[in-house]
């Protein structure tokens, strides 16, 4: 997400401890401690200030459309400008201008439709273009995997190079941004509290905008403090007096997001770079959601909140058949308190299919 530069660069971590140096001499480059897998901490606005520095002056900020050709109207320097840029010969661009000129577009007869593709076509593109349109036509019912990956095409795409209305939200140049990725619980939950937290390099930043909020890592805190069991001591924070320029962080290490109690999401930071003017420009947007999972689980029939773990059948006890429930209400409605069967029926252990999401 894109994020307000506050962070100071020569600040140390959240805590006001000085780190260790890696080999690379600073904290200003993500260096990979780990091959594949994470790097060293690193500071996201001193990350940004390197960069902005190394980059400034050489135009490679400018979140400006990159200027276009200019309109070429004689014909030999419109072949000078195709050769140069396909990097063909000037009488292959000759060639290509008179067989792909302007003058060689056909217009649509009365009654046509432009969306059919002709059967007697002879472009090659045009055909295999044809042959993979059938193909989809044919499969879409049952290629869940290629409705995925249109869904996920359309989300990641709708917000490309999109610039605000007003000019006061339009992003800076030089701007971060992060991308992260939240997995999601198998278990899903009502939000029903506002109390939350992140968890990030041994800091719990909670949420205490709300007079309800409570300190949910203080928990955690007193269990890891009550015998030496070697995390050392945790800090903690006010989640709204940061941003994520202001923090230490490594890409590609599995942090911590913790609401309602007991919900719980990994969070990885997956990249981090310098904006581009491709990217969505309109910063009121962020964080931006380019890509959704697809979620595909079974709930509990009697509660209709918790992930199924059982499945029936022959269930004198379920509307239904096959019918679904999860560990709690399967156990009290088809057990007494000593644990004896009630009622008939046959129940198997169940894998939702969610659980690989």
């Amino acid at each position: 997400m894109a994020e307000d530069s506050r962070g100071d660069p020569a600040c140390g971590g959240m805590d006001g401890r000085q780190d260790p140096v890696p080999s690379s001499g600073g904290f200003n480059f993500p260096e990979y401690e780990l091959p594949e897998l994470n790097t060293y901490a690193f500071h996201v606005a001193a990350f940004g200030e390197l960069w902005r520095g190394r980059l400034r002056g050489e135009g490679d900020l400018s979140l400006k459309e990159p200027p276009g050709d200019q309109e070429v109207t004689d014909s030999g320097c419109e072949d000078a400008a195709v050769s140069r840029d396909l990097g063909c010969s000037l009488e292959t661009a000759a060639e290509l201008r008179a067989v792909c000129g302007l003058d060689k577009l056909r217009c649509l007869e009365e009654g046509e439709d432009p969306e059919v593709i002709p059967e007697n076509t002879d472009l090659v593109t045009l055909g295999i273009r044809k042959k993979l349109l059938k193909h989809r036509e044919e499969t879409l019912r049952i290629d869940r995997a290629c409705r995925q990956e249109t869904f996920a095409y359309e989300m990641e795409s709708h917000a490309v190079g999109k610039k605000p209305e007003n000019s006061a939200d339009m992003i800076e140049e030089g701007e971060l941004i992060l991308s992260v990725n939240i997995f999601y619980p198998v278990i899903f939950h009502k939000d029903l509290y506002k109390s939350a937290f992140f968890y990030f390099e041994g800091t719990f930043y909670n949420d205490k905008r709300y007079p309800e909020c409570r300190d949910l890592s203080r928990t955690i805190i007193e269990w890891s403090e009550s015998h030496d069991r070697g995390y050392g001591k945790f800090q903690t924070a006010k989640m709204e007096d940061f941003t994520f320029n202001d923090l230490y962080v490594k890409v590609g290490f599995p942090y911590l997001y913790c609401h309602q109690g007991d919900c719980e999401h990994v969070v990885v930071i997956t990249d981090i770079r310098l904006v581009h003017h491709d990217d969505c420009l309109d910063k009121t947007l962020y964080p931006l959601i380019i890509k959704k999972h697809w979620l595909w689980t079974r709930k509990c029939f009697v509660c209709k909140m918790f992930t199924a773990r059982w499945v029936t059948n022959n269930d004198s006890f379920a509307p239904q058949d096959p019918c679904f429930f999860c560990d709690v209400c399967f156990r009290m409605l088809h057990y007494d308190a000593e644990g004896n069967k009630l009622g008939e029926f046959l129940a198997y252990p169940y894998v939702d299919p969610g659980t690989f999401n």
